[in-house]
């Protein structure tokens, strides 16, 4: 370990046997990944070479109608960035940030995302959007550009191009896990006659595809299935239609305001089913827009915002000091947090500084010292076969109460104390 990072790591450690519990937990998070960034630093190589900083694009929805989890998606890497600058960055170059709003536009997103092969970052982060994402993977791809998408669940993405030959990596649970998950636990509860509500873009589209499937492999069709565009303001026929179908349960899979557009209708009808979904049920435009209509919704999770243990317990603490807020989408923010430090890891595998598409690549596949991450620990999240970091074991079943997203079962809260692994 240099001197230099010595010198940064142990007044913080002395200073947290003193400090109350919640800043002890975040004074523990950042020497954690203070300790682990040093024992990658070539000791050496660290303090010579090229001073240039290493470029890394950022690419999602920062204004518009989803920046609800684009926002934060980019704060987590914002702030997992500033703590990394803090200890000198990657072999004394620190890291600077290329930040492109797509605004949920494929045709702007595929843009953008040529301008950064333009520009020569190293590597990039992002997309939201799971439809925006598919119109750029191909730019990535043939620039032999890494790209790590936090936030976009759709199946699709990482298998676009095989595994051995794939530049797109995942650090988010995609809906061919999530859908069959939610599906395990209606089906627990005795919810068998199923309505989907799914919009018509990618997002939709892929998510619908993932309920169907993971129904059909336990012998159930869906009794109702209601499509629709996004912005759509009324669902009442489509409703009515599933009530009279005798659905007990609505899956939703939508990103934007239409989750609440359906809530508020079954409250409108008197129809007292429950809706159920992937993540997006935990957005603002949900929780918000259908306010007491969304009490009870369940939803797949890979983070929930409870202090369970030190290490989330630190990052809640640290988004909340540094944004003087709540994470909107604690999820996009945690899941964006963890994909910068195991970019950042596979950075200080590379100890020649020669930071090439091929070389991040490779070390990514197999070349990272464990990442003790606050979504999970990342002992070889990927491999060249494999380019999604988060498993089944990884998910929960979040539930609407009092407005905000808290776990459905105690037993989830506790298993939500030891953090988890791939599997």
């Amino acid at each position: 370990m240099t001197p230099t990072l010595l010198a940064l790591i142990r007044p913080r450690i002395r200073s947290a046997a003193a400090a109350p519990a919640a800043r002890r937990g975040l004074l523990a998070l950042a020497a954690s990944a203070l300790l682990g960034l040093a024992t990658l630093v070539p000791p050496a190589q660290a303090q010579i070479g090229s001073t240039a900083p290493v470029r890394i694009g950022v690419i999602g929805p920062f204004t518009g109608a989803s920046a609800d989890f684009g926002v934060p998606m980019l704060n987590g890497i914002r702030m997992a960035v500033d703590e990394i600058n803090a200890v000198g960055g990657y072999l004394g170059r620190p890291l600077e940030l290329v930040v492109k709003d797509d605004m949920a536009d494929p045709a702007r997103g595929r843009a953008l995302s040529r301008e950064l092969v333009d520009e020569k970052v190293s590597a990039t982060l992002g997309f939201c959007n799971t439809g925006v994402a598919m119109q750029s993977l191909e730019v990535f791809q043939q620039a032999q550009m890494p790209l790590i998408v936090p936030c976009s669940t759709g199946t699709a993405l990482t298998a676009k191009y095989p595994g051995p030959e794939s530049y797109i990596f995942r650090v988010q649970a995609r809906d061919a896990i999530q859908a069959p998950f939610m599906v395990d636990d209606i089906l627990k509860r005795g919810w068998d006659k199923v309505a989907i509500f799914a919009d018509t873009t990618g997002y939709g589209e892929g998510g619908f595809n993932d309920v169907v499937a993971a129904l059909a492999a336990k012998n159930v069709k869906p009794v109702h299935v209601a499509r629709f565009p996004l912005g759509v303001k009324d669902l009442t026929a489509e409703l009515t239609a599933a009530r009279n179908a005798g659905a007990n349960v609505i899956f939703s899979y939508t990103v934007g305001p239409e989750n609440a557009v359906v809530a508020n209708g079954k409250k409108a009808l008197g129809w007292k089913v429950p809706q159920v979904g992937a993540w997006p049920l935990s957005f603002p435009f949900f929780l918000d827009g259908a306010k007491d209509a969304a009490e009870g919704a369940l939803m797949v999770q890979t983070f929930i915002a409870e202090p369970s243990n030190e290490r989330r317990a630190a990052f809640l603490a640290n988004y909340a000091r540094k944004y003087q807020r709540k994470p909107a989408v604690p999820m996009a923010a945690a899941n964006a947090y963890d994909a910068t430090y195991l970019l950042m890891y596979a950075f200080l595998g590379i100890r020649d500084g020669n930071l090439t598409g091929k070389a991040i690549k490779e070390a990514l596949e197999g070349k990272m010292k464990t990442y003790y991450g606050v979504v999970a620990t990342y002992d070889k999240p990927f491999s060249l076969q494999d380019k999604d970091a988060i498993t089944a074991n990884m998910l929960y079943i979040g539930m609407v109460r009092n407005g905000a997203v808290t776990f459905a079962y105690p037993e989830d809260a506790r298993r939500n104390l030891i953090v988890q692994r791939k599997q």
